[in-house]
């Protein structure tokens, strides 16, 4: 049953994971085999696992661990991580190559324009995705065409204009711009990259969640490096559920005898995640209207059902939660305690630093915080997914206090 801290606009249902079987789909050697690829594209770093010592002292836990996509490959945000190796992939299948057996040189070359000929890549985004999709557009010779729904920041569109995307950005919300540009790429011959799946598309998105994994190969890595031999909690913002699913998906199978606690965050108006949790029966559901959230990249309406079916089976608990949550944590990664480093955290990025500070720091989040044994064994792991990619909005959360947080003792 669902139960609501009405006062703070925040809903959770904990349920006990059935602890399905995990697909192939993210095996610990296709992760590699994904890592291998990501190595060799121009500009690859590895992004940091950031350490906050004294925050977990302070809050009563044993470790909060970072994994900061800021800084992947100076785009913002971890999508291009998904969107590149799908890209490779359907390149390879139209050229009948493995993947595993070429260099990304080759994919730029000549020869391959002249033997695959104009391809367009389209998709529909918030802005992360779609920026990442025209990155490796860009770095392939590809065209992009991107379909942005209304509301989105003028500054998402510029970061992709600038690798030579064309942008639309239409009247409707997420799901329908997202039915929009499939439309429309049916009408052109054009290629639909995109992180959700529906009936007859099914091989991008898988491979898209694939692309993912790289970042979870990297976290288990440094982790290690420091010490902390696995996270007992993993807390993870979704959108249509694809990043989750691949992050559930992949640290499920490898730590299948020890399983983390896994967490999922929406925001209220776009918990289409939360609203099939609790219809109880495993069958992904949508929620409609305007989607309205700060948390631009988790404003979707419909659920990726391969990603639902990981989540399902896997996941502890469902969070619903009021955007001050998110705001919340901006204001605390990038303001730290002494010691401690300052992590720039955009909207989609910040929300599970801002929920643990309510589970650690509020008594009226007493029943949630027992029930997910957060104390002091627990290693918390999160994703900050993205950096300040709506720079006026994320300084009018830090200087002016947008989205204040909500008074408690």
């Amino acid at each position: 049953m669902a139960r609501e801290i009405a006062k703070y606009a925040i809903k959770y249902l904990i349920k006990t994971p059935k602890a399905g079987s995990i697909p192939e789909t993210f095996s610990e050697d296709l992760s590699k085999k994904v890592l291998h690829f990501h190595r060799r594209l121009p500009g690859y770093q590895p992004t940091h696992l950031i350490r906050l010592r004294n925050l977990a002292q302070s809050w009563g836990v044993a470790e909060i661990l970072i994994k900061d996509e800021s800084t992947r490959f100076g785009l913002g945000a971890f999508k291009v991580l998904g969107g590149s190796y799908a890209v490779a992939r359907l390149l390879c299948q139209k050229l009948g190559i493995d993947i595993q057996t070429i260099d990304f040189d080759y994919l730029t070359s000549d020869a391959v324009r002249k033997r695959v000929g104009h391809i367009t890549l389209a998709t529909a985004t918030d802005g992360n995705h779609g920026r990442g999709v025209a990155w490796a557009a860009e770095q392939l010779g590809l065209q992009a065409m991107i379909y942005m729904p209304k509301g989105t920041a003028r500054s998402r569109v510029e970061n992709i204009r600038c690798h030579g995307g064309t942008v639309e950005v239409t009247a409707l919300n997420y799901d329908d711009t997202v039915r929009l540009c499939s439309r429309r790429a049916r009408e052109n011959g054009w290629h639909v990259i995109q992180d959700t799946a529906w009936e007859g598309y099914e091989d991008i998105p898988r491979w898209i969640m694939q692309g993912y994994m790289t970042i979870c190969v990297e976290a288990v890595s440094q982790m290690r490096e420091q010490g902390v031999n696995r996270p007992t909690h993993v807390f993870i913002q979704a959108g249509v559920g694809a990043f989750a699913g691949a992050m559930v998906g992949y640290l499920a199978r490898l730590f299948q005898d020890d399983t983390p606690c896994f967490i999922i965050m929406e925001p209220n108006n776009a918990a289409c995640l939360f609203s099939s949790a609790i219809a109880g029966d495993g069958l992904p559901r949508n929620v409609t209207g305007d989607l309205s959230t700060i948390m631009a990249g988790l404003a979707c309406g419909e659920p990726n059902p391969f990603a639902w079916n990981i989540l399902w089976d896997f996941v502890r608990c469902f969070i619903c939660c009021d955007d001050f949550v998110s705001a919340n944590g901006i204001r605390i990664l990038a303001n730290p305690l002494k010691g401690d480093e300052s992590v720039e955290a955009g909207e989609s990025g910040s929300v599970g630093v801002g929920l643990l500070d309510l589970l650690a720091n509020n008594a009226d989040f007493g029943v949630l915080k027992q029930a997910l044994k957060i104390g002091p064994g627990a290693n918390v792991l999160f994703f900050n997914t993205e950096g300040a990619t709506d720079p006026e909005n994320y300084r009018e959360i830090l200087w002016h206090g947008k989205y204040p947080s909500m008074t408690y003792k």
